[in-house]
């Protein structure tokens, strides 16, 4: 069975300053989501998953979902505020998405292999695909049995403000915990900081792994999310920022010994577009990916 690739792909952009998901970055106007359905064809996933705002729906299906209809078979599935568990009702002043372990469970009614999640607007390259495609396939003989492509913290920096990131610790090949820090950045001395939960400023080396949202899971993961979702909102619902990201479900699974991830490594650089600043060096990125031949230069 294929594995299929769930794309998160509801954001805002806004720090970006737009919908960053469309914007036309390489060249003959491909889009980051093109590069990276065009290499989880090529590593061998069977179907794409698109977790979009319904607001969206009509633009993205013309500009996105038709240039794939003739190389994979596509769906889409809807975040918004109000999909949330019996018994619970969306606070009338809440704006803010429930976040991106919230935008996986959108996929539960048509996802019934292994999946891989991404986010829409981070380019991961063609090995990193084909390593987590290579994983995915592999036999279980029970659920929890996860996995995660991690980069090097240093490499997924923007000189152009802060980034959220997932920073995992590792040992024997398995994550041990993965910490959300939502204002990863440089400090005067162009080191890479944050500020801890009790107000601490922390270094970071910059050789530390970190998670950039690729995932790896099987379809028990559902199950757990929609019970840890539901403990989530009994002291979070009237929080109007609070958000519940996948390391939140990840951290308790293996805390409470039901899952397993195996940690995964990839010869790919990673690159994305956090600030409208970013842009330009993604686009030269891109070119320079042309012109060495590792895309065509029509994609779809």
């Amino acid at each position: 069975m294929k594995p299929t690739l769930l794309v998160l792909a509801a954001g805002m952009g806004s720090r970006y300053g737009g919908l960053k998901q469309l914007d036309k970055l390489g060249p003959n106007g491909a889009t980051i989501m093109d590069y990276s359905i065009y290499d989880a064809i090529r590593s061998g996933f069977g179907k794409v998953v698109f977790v979009i705002r319904e607001d969206f729906e009509a633009d993205f299906r013309e500009i996105v979902l038709s240039k794939y209809s003739d190389s994979i078979p596509t769906e889409v599935v809807f975040q918004s505020l109000d999909k949330l568990p019996e018994g619970f009702t969306c606070p009338t002043d809440r704006t803010k998405p429930w976040g991106t372990n919230h935008a996986i469970m959108m996929g539960e009614t048509v996802i019934n292999e292994p999946f891989a999640v991404i986010n829409a607007d981070d380019f991961y390259g063609r090995n990193t695909f084909e390593v987590m495609a290579k994983e995915l396939c592999r036999q279980r003989g029970r659920a929890g049995d996860y996995c995660m492509v991690a980069f090097e913290v240093g490499n997924t920096m923007s000189e152009s403000g802060t980034v959220a990131r997932g920073v995992c610790e590792v040992k024997n090949g398995e994550l041990v915990t993965v910490v959300e820090r939502t204002a990863i950045g440089y400090n005067e001395h162009h080191d890479i900081v944050f500020t801890d939960e009790n107000g601490m400023v922390q270094h970071l080396d910059p050789a530390t792994p970190v998670s950039m949202n690729m995932w790896g899971f099987t379809p028990d993961y559902f199950d757990y999310s929609n019970e840890s979702f539901a403990e989530f909102l009994k002291f979070n619902i009237d929080r109007p920022k609070a958000e519940f990201f996948i390391p939140m479900v990840v951290n308790e699974m293996m805390t409470k010994g039901l899952a397993t991830v195996k940690v995964l490594t990839t010869k790919s650089r990673w690159f994305g577009v956090t600030y409208a600043d970013d842009r330009a060096g993604v686009v030269e990125k891109l070119a320079r990916l042309h012109a060495e031949g590792e895309y065509p230069d029509k994609m779809f």
